[in-house]
């Protein structure tokens, strides 16, 4: 009896998502990340270099305007450290959410032309981005040794918890990113108003400012957004200043979770048909 290496039929349980084909196509993923990273800087004069010079850059102007101008509290906190912390996990965050929410229409020609499990393409982009994410992360450490060495802060054990934090950005964010991707198949103008409702978010995920500086009532309702737990973690792990909440982030966890699994089951349902849309 012949046995045959592929078998093709219908999907129809809406649960049926196939997630152990992502590791027969692994190969594909790392094709991707490749991908991804060369294109993203070609035709560019300095290249690599925005992943360092971004960063600093928007960290430089925070303290300008939000730090010295507008003279908002960094809750201790040396102002450049405040600042990088939160931009190192927010560039990332905002990355992944932003590159994977236009997953389906920047990839209709080659997802016409070829099968293979349509979650690598956001998958690759969550983890070229970490390439980017490392960098500035190598930064932003040299800025903490920098003020540690000068007994300005002191980081802790909860430092050992930035894979977690980082893995939990990065799983919101293709969760958030792709739902808008399977919903832009119909609604065009949602791909319009991510750009702008990312800057929302960050206004409100306690970059510029840090919770403590909110009355009791408005901190604890900022913290219920996802990314605030996270970044609030990251800054008191390096700094020992912040707010740390076991139990926001685990309500941050669990809304992650919850926001990827609906992402992966609409973004699963849409594939089969986005074709006869885009």
């Amino acid at each position: 009896m012949q046995e045959w290496t592929t078998v093709i039929k219908p999907k129809n349980r809406l649960l049926d998502l196939k997630l152990k084909e992502l590791w027969q196509y692994r190969d594909l993923i790392i094709m991707f990340v490749k991908r991804d990273f060369k294109t993203m800087y070609k035709q560019t004069i300095l290249g690599p270099l925005w992943i360092i010079i971004n960063p600093i850059l928007t960290t430089l102007m925070q303290v300008l305007v939000f730090g010295n101008i507008a003279n908002i509290s960094t809750d201790g906190m040396p102002q450049f450290l405040f600042y990088m912390a939160g931009n190192t996990m927010w560039l990332y965050f905002s990355g992944c959410l932003t590159k994977t929410s236009n997953t389906f229409t920047a990839n209709a020609a080659v997802f016409g032309k070829v099968y293979f499990p349509r979650l690598v393409t956001p998958i690759s982009i969550v983890i070229s981005g970490l390439i980017s994410f490392g960098v500035q992360y190598v930064i932003f450490l040299a800025a903490v040794f920098y003020y540690t060495l000068n007994g300005v802060i002191q980081p802790n054990v909860m430092v050992l918890l930035t894979p977690i934090l980082v893995c939990e950005l990065a799983l919101l964010g293709m969760g958030c990113g792709i739902i808008i991707s399977a919903l832009t198949t119909k609604y065009r103008d949602l791909a319009v108003l991510v750009t702008f409702g990312v800057q929302l978010w960050m206004y409100g995920s306690a970059i510029i400012f840090p919770v403590s500086s909110l009355p009791e009532k408005w901190a604890s309702l900022l913290m219920l957004n996802p990314v605030v737990p996270i970044v609030e973690a990251f800054r008191y792990a390096y700094t020992g200043h912040g707010t740390f909440s076991i139990p926001y982030l685990g309500i941050s966890g669990l809304v992650t979770l919850i926001i990827l699994f609906i992402g992966i089951v609409i973004f699963n349902k849409v594939e089969k048909t986005f074709m006869d849309t885009v």
